[in-house]
């Protein structure tokens, strides 16, 4: 197929040649992978300024994202790509082959660094969603950073670089330039732009940007970030919420309700003391009783109702059909709803690997499971429906949108519908307000859970 690059597409890639160390924060649906690469081969096979690229992306897209982009397209047919997957063996061995481009998983990152130490053979790194290296403690960043002088160029990309606030942006951009503009430590980056939000015993959970930071920070790196919104560049079909809500049995209702007041006893008096682990762990076993099980101390699962089941079996049914993409959020929910679907009759695919994204696409599956975690970025999967189910649902902001646009993204000609199934009265019914409010969703997190403790408590 031949590349004809909209204007934007060129502009991105003229700048990728023009700037050693470069983030390119295009939304969904864009083309960073093949603006990538067209950059790639006019820098290696007519300037001859790159040899050796290396390519980090989240583990299903380095299986074949990379490679399946590359090949659709005539001019960049020409490049060799081998992926530094697997075992160590065949990882050392991916990196004894001849190739242009190398593609390795980010969870491999320190053991690839620490492999060659000062022999770093790649003058050019694609961070593929760089906004999994936002954290300035990660191993896989302190790895990358420790190496920056042994990288000539740079291309960091992602649609969302900073999805749980503006503090994200500092570990990515230092991977850039080093420190320059945002400094070159984390805690000067926080004192300069950020003043301390929630705290207790001593400890600060969060801080909150000062006013004005935001405009000061996107100044300050401008020249060396392009940021577009797929809204301005593409006509994409709408895409409509549709919350579907599931009411609890009198025994579902009961059974969730002593375990919120149970765990509410456990927490301390002072709401001021409630940790943000806590917090987490009283959210994550309420999620896990609205969808209908609960792991024991050992792990085990036990079933206590099938309301959302039955929910998500009538959504299935009138479907029609219809493919649908359904994201569980635990592995009981999985077993649950591969359970559940034995005698439909349907073709039920669990998304693990390229064939089964390839299946999907040629719309030889009609409900494809998956966690949200393991698929939300790159791959595409437009081309096989336009129907999301969330089964289990996410406080992660990021990985919520990045899901969804597995389907909403170029190429969909269909009106893409997110089906939500939401047990009325739950925790569920907090995430959902959480993630239709988009910013400050960790605050809202601890908010919406300090306003059920006080009902609880005060109905005590």
């Amino acid at each position: 197929m031949l590349f004809r690059p909209h204007a934007y597409q060129q502009h991105c890639i003229d700048r990728i040649i023009e700037i050693k160390k470069i983030g390119l924060f295009l939304d969904m649906g864009l083309g960073k992978t093949v603006i990538t690469l067209t950059a790639i081969r006019e820098l290696m096979y007519n300037r001859f300024e790159v040899r050796r690229v290396l390519v980090i992306a989240p583990k299903k897209v380095a299986e074949g994202t990379w490679t399946k982009e590359k090949d659709k397209w005539e001019h960049t047919k020409i490049l060799r790509v081998s992926p530094v997957l697997g075992s160590q063996a065949k990882r050392i061995r991916a990196l004894n082959t001849p190739a242009d481009i190398y593609i390795i998983n980010r969870e491999n990152v320190s053991w690839l660094v620490d492999y060659y130490r000062n022999s770093w053979p790649f003058d050019m790194v694609v961070i593929d969603e760089s906004s999994s290296f936002k954290s300035h403690k990660a191993k896989r960043f302190k790895s990358l950073a420790s190496i920056g002088n042994h990288i000539v160029r740079l291309v960091e990309l992602t649609g969302t670089p900073s999805p749980n606030g503006l503090n994200d942006l500092w570990s990515q951009v230092f991977l850039l330039d080093g420190g320059e503009r945002l400094g070159k430590r984390y805690t000067q980056f926080r004192e300069r732009y950020f003043d301390p939000g929630d705290r207790g015993n001593n400890i600060v959970y969060n801080y909150k940007a000062k006013p004005g930071s935001e405009d000061s920070i996107l100044a300050k790196i401008s020249d060396i970030c392009v940021s577009m919104k797929a809204e301005d560049y593409l006509q994409l079909p709408d895409i409509i919420y549709h919350q579907v809500p599931v009411i609890l049995d009198a025994k579902a209702e009961k059974a969730y309700r002593e375990l919120e007041r149970k765990m509410v006893l456990e927490l301390p008096e002072d709401e001021t003391d409630i940790s943000v682990t806590s917090a987490a762990a009283l959210s994550n076993k309420l999620l896990q009783l609205a969808n209908g099980a609960l792991y024991d101390d050992d792990h085990e699962a036990h079933e206590v109702h099938g309301c959302k089941l039955e929910a998500f079996v009538e959504l299935i049914e009138s479907l029609q059909g219809k493919p649908v993409l359904v994201f569980y959020n635990f592995q009981h929910d999985r077993e649950r709803l591969l359970k559940v679907l034995e005698k439909s009759g349907l073709r039920i695919r669990e998304l693990k690997t390229i064939q089964d994204e390839d299946d999907w696409n040629d719309r030889k599956v009609d409900v494809l499971l998956t966690h949200p975690a393991s698929s939300a970025y790159g791959l595409n999967l437009q081309q096989g429906g336009n129907h999301v189910i969330w089964f289990g649902l996410t406080w992660n902001y990021e990985l919520y949108t990045q899901a969804n646009k597995r389907l909403h993204r170029q190429g969909q000609t269909e009106k893409v519908i997110i089906h939500h199934l939401v047990c009325s009265g739950t925790r569920d019914e907090d995430v959902m307000q959480a993630l239709e409010r988009k910013d400050d969703v960790q605050n809202w997190v601890m908010k919406s859970l300090k306003a059920r403790i006080k009902a609880i408590r005060e109905g005590l």
